[in-house]
């Protein structure tokens, strides 16, 4: 087992990406906490955990809450007396539209969520991974604000994405005197329900009219991957396979950006 004796925190556990994440290291070994705002979803991936002989807890947290981050940080380092991992994946499409129609409620709320909630998850966490030399930090960032400019009305999301980067590169030199790695990773089109948390606001007058005849994802003739291939990135990333990776960051998405950026 790849991740034995270690522990996990993951955000976003309930569904997706973070739920395959959760699934995959609890089944290499690790014991996971899983964060999320509900609790139904949460409770399903601890289901499905157990059932597999894992082990893990659930945690109801608000990324965009430094209490509420502080807290579930320390109860994964409470319950099993260390944390090696933290996969910051969390985050919100928002609302896509023109800047005219944006409000300032909207971009705060995409700004607090994605690029504030990152901070909070990473900065509560430091104390406890820096006791666990060669402990892993991975962020979900995105193809867009990083390789792909061309989704009009995405800007506060992909401002969000293209920050996480940065922080990315920031805090990895800043702990690697601490044997802590800090990567990201950015996914293109994949088969998950964010995008029906997506507002799309009268996108048709300011979008760029761009066709792909065969489809947007070169790699599988348009079609999108999924939330367990991007786990067994997430994996490698949280493992000692990648023991001298920091501050990089990785697409994933059968070539997508290549095209559309």
């Amino acid at each position: 087992m790849q991740l034995a004796g270690k522990v996990a925190l993951v955000t976003g556990a309930g569904s997706g990406i973070g739920k395959a994440a959760a699934k995959l290291m609890a089944k290499e070994g690790a014991k996971v906490a899983l964060l999320g705002r509900s609790e139904d979803e949460l409770q399903k991936t601890l289901a499905e955990i157990e059932s597999s002989g894992g082990t893990a807890i659930s945690v109801i947290g608000d990324i965009s809450k430094p209490e509420q981050m502080q807290q579930a940080n320390q109860k994964a380092a409470d319950e099993w007396g260390r944390l090696d991992i933290v996969f910051a994946n969390a985050g919100i499409n928002g609302v896509w539209a023109s800047l005219e129609e944006l409000t300032p409620e909207e971009w705060n709320k995409t700004i607090n969520i994605n690029l504030t909630g990152t901070f909070l998850t990473v900065k509560y966490a430091v104390p406890y991974l820096k006791k666990q030399p060669g402990s892993s930090i991975i962020i979900t960032s995105s193809i867009n604000g990083t390789r792909v400019f061309s989704n009009t009305g995405a800007t506060a999301y992909s401002c969000t994405k293209a920050a996480q980067v940065a922080f990315t590169k920031m805090v990895a030199l800043e702990l690697a005197e601490h044997r802590v790695r800090v990567n990201v990773i950015c996914p293109g089109a994949i088969e998950t329900s964010i995008d029906e948390n997506t507002e799309r606001r009268n996108l048709e007058e300011i979008k760029e009219p761009v066709e792909f005849p065969e489809g947007k994802v070169p790699l599988t003739d348009g079609k999108p991957g999924t939330s367990e291939q991007v786990a067994q990135l997430v994996l490698f990333l949280a493992s000692d396979a990648s023991s001298h990776i920091t501050g990089t960051e990785m697409w994933i998405d059968g070539g997508e950006s290549l095209l559309k950026g």
